[in-house]
């Protein structure tokens, strides 16, 4: 496979990756099309491995998640009418798939999944550093604010007509 297509693959891979409990997970739906399996297939393979799977590699999804993500995701419409709740692997989970599914389609991805993870990692990472520039330019903006506010008000000082000298009164002064 050229190196061009690996990253449409993985680009493909990480819009599958969704948000859930403060994690980054894929579904099981999303991980049997990139094994080429059934949905009912992985998941028989998966419960029949289900010691390799521990809690924070994989977890079944609640009705309201699954409500959720149907929702949030236009790739995930059709999970609101499924009657069994899916169920969410993390990267480590979804690597370990590749290992209970033993083809060669598996292992391919397997690589796969791990690159669009670490791809996932390094733009996640990208923000956090945008925000740190974003809280510097405000530190810096905040003391120019000042300075403006102390600019603007001297300026309307000076738009300002000066108080009226009092008239004299004509006429003699005893």
């Amino acid at each position: 496979m050229p190196a061009g297509s690996n990253l449409i693959v993985v680009d493909r891979i990480a819009t599958h990756i969704v948000p859930l409990r403060g994690q980054r997970v894929i579904l099981d739906r999303d991980l049997a099309a990139l094994y080429d399996v059934t949905t009912s297939a992985f998941n028989r393979a998966v419960k029949r491995n289900i010691d390799r799977f521990p809690d924070d590699f994989m977890f079944q999804l609640t009705d309201q998640e699954q409500s959720d993500l149907a929702g949030a995701f236009s790739h995930l419409r059709k999970l609101k009418f499924s009657r069994t709740p899916p169920y969410a692997f993390t990267e480590h989970g979804a690597i370990m798939a590749a290992s209970v599914l033993n083809s060669t389609r598996a292992v391919g991805v397997r690589v796969l999944v791990v690159r669009a993870c670490v791809k996932l990692r390094e733009l996640l990472f990208t923000p956090m550093e945008l925000s740190r520039k974003f809280n510097e330019l405000e530190s810096r903006l905040a003391n120019h604010d000042v300075a403006i506010q102390q600019l603007l008000h001297a300026i309307r000082q000076l738009m300002d007509e000066p108080p009226a000298a009092p008239k004299s009164r004509i006429g003699f002064r005893a």
